[in-house]
């Protein structure tokens, strides 16, 4: 009997497989995970993809939301790459788990406009 993968396809992934996907950096560093990603309601487009990482059994862990364009699929690593300098990562935009921001057009432009990356809307 063949089984309909519905969760994958070549170009498709369901959320809740993206959802505790490893990220590593361009050295191949393990960074963190994807714990959410955030949907454009109108375009249905993924605007961030937030890396979570730090903390002990989840609790301090810090939020680093990246534009979804900054993260490339490797197939060989079984997760996301960030082909970001360190010094970026270090320095960017975060949020603890009970300060999440709100995710509204000046958060983005700036989060954009940190990544160099311009706003898309």
């Amino acid at each position: 009997m063949t089984t309909i993968a519905t969760d994958e396809t070549r170009s498709l992934i369901a959320s809740d497989k993206v959802e505790g996907t490893a990220v590593f950096n361009r050295a191949g560093e393990r960074l963190g995970t994807v714990s959410r990603f955030m949907v454009d309601k109108r375009s249905g487009k993924v605007d961030y993809a937030v890396l979570s990482f730090g903390g002990l059994f989840g609790l301090g862990r810090d939020h680093y939301p990246l534009p979804w364009n900054v993260l490339t699929y490797d197939t060989h690593r079984g997760g996301y790459v960030v082909d970001l300098d360190p010094k970026v990562l270090e320095n960017a935009p975060r949020y603890a788990e009970e300060r999440e921001p709100a995710f509204d057009e000046r958060y983005g432009r700036e989060l954009y406009t940190y990544y160099g990356i311009a706003w898309p809307y």
